[in-house]
């Protein structure tokens, strides 16, 4: 008879969802499919459904929450705990989820390897109360090669103790914030009959897009007048800028009317353009949204779902940096894009052809070690996709572009300024030619369709040959024009503005440093912009993302700026990023939270005026509020 000891051991693996789970079933050998699992070779392969348990409700606590009532808040837990999510199948799964567990000699957490997935997979293991030891799958993609790899090197699950933290206190926090300020303003100011909802990151993003309503709505145009003359079939634009006063534009133009134009030099200069960067999951979701109008929420559904069919590496990153070890694996990668096929035809071989059988470009704008954390940027895995949807292809086809791209040599152009001048006013025109495209060959069938690089796209003009000092006749106009006020917030320059915590940041270096403070996560951020779409706190004109009524009257009721405040949460986010980093004290965190949610509670119960929202009935809120969509 077999003793304990001798007893094959018996190691269960748990995925987030069950396709994730057959993946990795099928690679360590678990065929045998049970009722919620998969076994064999000595693994049980489990799953989730996503998030099975939340944290606990504001009544499980104590019977004294259950009820909205100003006198109970602020609600703090002494000690937050979990709950399984109330759901038939989930209730199900967890049973399941539970027994093997239990017996189990070992768990591996097979999660989606971020910081959600670190939660989902601990608060389920915490409530199955599995006692034996745990290790780590830690993956960027979802190949067989990446899976078999990561199984052979299985990390501790110590070693990820403070992304565990960062997570944590995320969900503490928001549940702090949100549950006390929504039941407060709610209590306080919505007449009890409209729920008002205050969120962490939810609210200071919707008081971007209502300060930049104001902003246009309180905008004055001005006119202001722009002198310029066609010379030899080109338009030569007064350097000296604007005029503000219609007088001194005519004064200038009768100057400068019946004179000769006169060269004064032609500058020739020489540069490179170097690729883009590879792609972030923020980046990512500006492009869609800007080429084909994904919505952030669409963009990050297509990508997850091509890297769960093993084609793109993990998406949820916030870097656009690859480290040096995936190197030696771009020529596979790239083998695997020129093979690729989309209609019988294959886009990326024209494009690969030049760079094969050649060491590849390597630099820092690349690959930099010190710039990856857990993940590095999305790329293609070098599997040759098949059965894509038509949007599936289209976001497969900007990342494939984006990584064949940095391996291309530098754009080379040449940039020609020529100045004019008629009796003292001088005139600038500016061409640029292309003269080796390099790296522009992938932009392809993509750029007519972005706006900024049609913008780009004009000024590359080549002017014709200029001579210093030549001289002619020439055509003047004086042309009257508008100051504009800025745009409305669409989702790519929202989501720009949440991870720069609403600064306008064009350089790309300087965006990358000031994400450590931008608000929510990558991966967070296309929920929170339907979260407020979903509360009829903002609406779509076309593109535009325009504030409701009742998003414009919250924001101007809520005077405490911790709760509106983009920097504010920046600040709390950068907190949350160096709990990840071992360098703050997720305790700490907690009890800062707590201090401000005390705060606010105490200003707004002595607040004296009589302030309140006005109630819209809920078919003409739906009606203002625009659909989810």
């Amino acid at each position: 008879m077999q003793t304990v000891s001798e007893r094959k051991k018996m190691i269960v693996c748990i995925a987030e969802k069950p396709s994730v789970a057959r993946d990795i079933a099928r690679i360590i050998g678990a065929r045998a499919s049970h009722d919620g699992y998969m076994e064999g070779n000595g693994y049980q392969v489990t799953w989730t459904f996503g998030h099975l348990c939340t944290l606990k409700e504001p009544g499980d606590y104590t019977p004294a929450w259950r009820q909205w009532a100003l006198t109970q808040l602020p609600m703090i837990p002494l000690r937050f705990g979990i709950k399984l999510i109330p759901d038939r199948g989930i209730e199900k799964q967890f049973a399941t989820i539970e027994r093997l567990m239990q017996q189990a000699d070992g768990i591996v957490n097979c999660g989606d390897a971020g910081q959600e997935g670190e939660l989902i997979q601990r608060w389920v293991m915490q409530k199955a109360q599995a006692k034996c030891p745990v290790k780590r799958l830690w993956i960027s993609s979802m190949t067989d090669e990446a899976i078999r790899e990561g199984f052979a090197n299985l990390k501790d699950q110590q070693d990820y103790q403070p992304l565990y933290l960062a997570g944590l206190s995320r969900a503490i926090g928001d549940w702090l914030l949100g549950m006390n300020a929504t039941r407060l303003y709610t209590l306080k100011y919505g007449q009890n009959r409209q729920v008002l909802s205050i969120g962490r990151v939810q609210t200071p993003t919707l008081a971007l897009i209502v300060n930049r309503q104001k902003e246009i709505d309180n905008f004055k145009p001005e006119p202001y007048w722009v002198l310029a003359t066609v010379y030899r079939d080109t338009t030569f634009t007064a350097t000296k800028g604007k005029f503000m006063k219609k007088e001194e534009g005519e004064e200038a133009f009768k100057t400068i009317e019946g004179k000769p134009f006169t060269v004064t030099k032609v500058e020739k200069k020489e540069g490179k353009e170097q690729p883009p960067q590879l792609y972030d999951l923020t980046s990512l979701q500006v492009d869609c949204n800007r080429k084909f109008g994904f919505s952030a929420e669409m963009t990050l559904n297509l990508i997850q779902s091509l890297y769960e069919k093993k084609f793109t590496t993990y998406p949820r990153v916030d870097t656009q940096y690859l480290s040096d070890d995936i190197y030696p694996k771009c020529p596979h990668t790239l083998n695997g894009l020129y093979q690729t096929k989309f209609g019988g035809v294959a886009p990326y071989a024209e494009l690969i052809k030049p760079i094969g059988g050649k060491p590849l470009k390597k630099t820092k704008r690349v690959f930099d070690t010190s710039k990856v954390t857990d993940h590095h940027a999305i790329i293609p895995t070098g599997v040759i996709p098949q059965n894509l949807s038509d949007a599936e292809q289209k976001v497969f086809d900007l990342v494939a572009r984006r990584f064949i791209g940095v391996f291309l040599p530098d754009c080379k152009f040449s940039t020609t300024t020529v100045l004019g001048e008629v009796d003292g006013i001088e005139f600038k025109v500016t061409g640029k030619e292309i003269l080796e495209p390099g790296w522009r060959v992938v932009r392809g069938m993509q750029k007519e369709d972005n706006d900024e690089e049609k913008k780009a796209d004009d000024e590359e003009r080549t002017l014709p040959t200029f001579e210093k000092g030549e001289s002619g006749p020439h055509t003047p106009t004086l042309t009257e024009k508008m100051t504009t006020p800025p745009p409305y917030y669409n989702e790519a320059s929202l989501l720009r503005a949440m991870e720069t915590a609403g600064k306008f940041v064009e350089d790309e270096t300087l965006r990358a440093a000031m994400k450590e403070n931008g608000i929510g996560r990558p991966s967070s951020r296309a929920g929170i912009i339907e979260t407020l779409f979903k509360r009829h706190y903002i609406r779509r004109e076309r593109k535009r993302l325009v504030a409701t009524p009742t998003g414009i009257e919250l924001i101007d009721l809520i005077r405490e700026e911790l709760l509106k405040s983009c920097e504010l949460t920046g600040i709390w986010e950068k907190k949350l990023r160096d709990i990840e980093a071992r360098k703050y004290d997720a305790g700490q965190f907690i009890e800062e939270l707590k201090q401000q949610v005390t705060t606010i509670v105490n200003e707004v119960m002595c607040d004296p005026t009589n302030r309140r929202i006005t109630v819209m009935p809920p078919e003409e809120q739906k009606k203002k509020g625009g659909k989810k969509s």
